[in-house]
């Protein structure tokens, strides 16, 4: 198989593919222009020396450069990994010298980091050594010149061909180098039919920055695979103007990460284009309030889903039916999932893909820095994050990280349970809860607050919110320390980093 051709060749070339939005500002593109576009690249590729197995990065942000990028290193069969633009010479110099890649593709205003990343990953190598990576600086205009009469051969590869490689996100621990086969692409029809659920001829917007794996799988591949054409936005997230976009574009489907479905709840008022037909989410649950603002103003339930960078997206709510609130849905037709519970009668265990085999986006492995291959995962997975389910219906609840459960005074207590009550306060905009250690309990909820405009921190406020709390959930849950601060510590997927501020606390 051949991943451009899994994602191009089954729709008419004439058909919309990506709808761009940045500086430059709007362009639409066609599948027929984004099989040329990506030619081009696909030819520098292969001018370069690179062919099948050789790592690609690309550096480009939210762009048409980015995807007729990623589609044509497919189509020579490199391995691809995207990066933030965000990343700074040492996170990048890192990732260069762990996947030694042999281009990069990337905006001209780039080139002092990579050539700074480029000299980070030399200093850090190993007896290899490092070579520095050809840098190609292409334009959506120039490809699409180039790519009109250009057809490069496509790389025929197996299914466990690698692919892709993101990074975890770190919330746990230093990033590692996820390996994905092109499996992972054909896999991912499972998830953009019954969790994305976008359809031929309509627009999906997911708002992922390249760099994790929900931009990887649900910014284009999962549309294209239902015939949908994609929305990239390239620009910073600010609650009214996603807003003022989704009123311009009129998506068909959204798909947000949770904390921009609870910022945009939050901080402005909600008018939903009667466009959206499907709201999605993934990445961290999400708490009942924001649930309900987006109902109310939508008439639609989020479609919260669970996934993570090795796995691909495990879980969606089943079809036709409307989501549970609260509830990150079933598992995904076929694959095999099971919650492994400590004790028999336990209400919360950990999720565990009984038979990776059953998963078609399962990972390869992780990247062996030494042998430059993924190293197989065998046996069952175990997810590490902790659930209940439904005994009757099956739905599954998520809890928290194993790791960043709280034991204070012999209860044990989720993190998410604190926070989705304290975001519910009216001067909540985000807080996050960790442990905090305590001589008497072992350890306490603390409790870090970012307030909205208006508020005040103070003792009255942290008596106010501590009340709150008791009020609406199990009092042992309150949490007996508030600490007010201007922004949470995110990962770039936007995932709270709860490590960081246990360490801080």
């Amino acid at each position: 198989m051949n991943g451009a051709a899994l994602l191009l060749d089954p729709w008419p070339r004439r058909a919309r593919a990506l709808v761009c939005r940045d500086e430059r500002g709007r362009t639409e593109l066609t599948f027929g222009e984004v099989a040329d576009g990506s030619a081009a690249v696909a030819a520098q590729l292969l001018d370069a020396g690179v062919g099948p197995g050789d790592v690609v990065v690309t550096l480009l942000g939210s762009r048409a450069e980015w995807v007729l990028g990623m589609v044509g290193a497919l189509h020579v069969g490199a391995v691809v990994l995207p990066c933030l633009e965000q990343l700074r010479p040492h996170d990048l110099g890192m990732r260069l010298r762990v996947t030694r890649p042999k281009a990069v593709i990337t905006r001209p205003e780039h080139r002092e980091l990579v050539a700074a990343a480029c000299a980070e990953a030399r200093s850090e190598a190993d007896a290899r050594g490092f070579d520095y990576p050809v840098v190609l600086t292409p334009t959506l205009g120039a490809l699409l010149l180039e790519g009109a009469g250009s057809r490069p051969p496509q790389a025929e590869l197996s299914p466990t061909d690698p692919a892709l490689i993101t990074f975890t996100s770190g919330t746990s621990g230093p990033a590692k180098a996820v390996v994905h086969g092109l499996k992972y692409v054909a896999g991912q029809r499972v998830q953009a039919e019954h969790w994305l659920g976008a359809r031929e001829g309509e627009l999906s917007w997911c708002t992922a920055a390249p760099g994790w794996s929900k931009s990887a799988r649900n910014v284009f591949m999962a549309p294209w695979l239902c015939g949908a054409a994609a929305l990239l936005h390239d620009g910073r997230f600010d609650p009214a103007e996603r807003l003022e976009l989704l009123r311009e574009e009129e998506p068909d489907v959204l798909c947000m990460a949770p904390t921009e479905y609870r910022l945009i709840a939050k901080r402005t008022a909600l008018d939903v284009p009667r466009s959206v037909r499907r709201l999605v989410a993934a990445g961290e649950a999400l708490d009942p309030a924001v649930l309900h603002a987006w109902h109310e103003a939508s008439g639609l339930w989020v479609r919260d889903g669970y996934g993570q960078t090795e796995t691909g997206q495990l879980t969606a709510p089943p079809d036709g039916s409307d989501p549970v609130p609260g509830s990150m849905g079933r598992p995904l037709p076929g694959f095999g999932l099971e919650v492994r519970v400590a004790e028999a009668g336990d209400e919360v265990g950990e999720l565990v893909i009984r038979d990776p085999a059953s998963v078609p986006t399962f990972f390869l492995g992780y990247l062996d820095e030494a042998t430059g291959k993924p190293v197989p995962h065998h046996g069952s997975w175990p997810t590490g994050d902790r659930v209940r389910q439904d005994p009757e219906t099956g739905d599954l609840f998520f809890v928290g990280r194993s790791d960043d459960v709280i034991v204070s005074s012999g209860y044990r207590i989720g993190p998410f349970e604190v926070e989705s009550v304290l975001v519910e306060h009216p001067a909540v905009a985000e807080a996050a809860a960790v442990a905090a250690t305590d001589a008497e309990r072992g350890s306490i909820v603390r409790a870090v607050v970012v307030l909205r405009d208006g508020f005040t921190p103070g003792d009255e406020l942290t008596a106010e919110l501590q009340a709150h709390v008791r009020e609406r959930t199990a009092p042992y849950k309150y949490p007996r320390r508030v600490d007010f601060v201007d922004e949470l510590p995110k990962t770039a997927s936007g995932k709270v980093r709860r490590a960081l501020l246990r360490e801080q606390g």
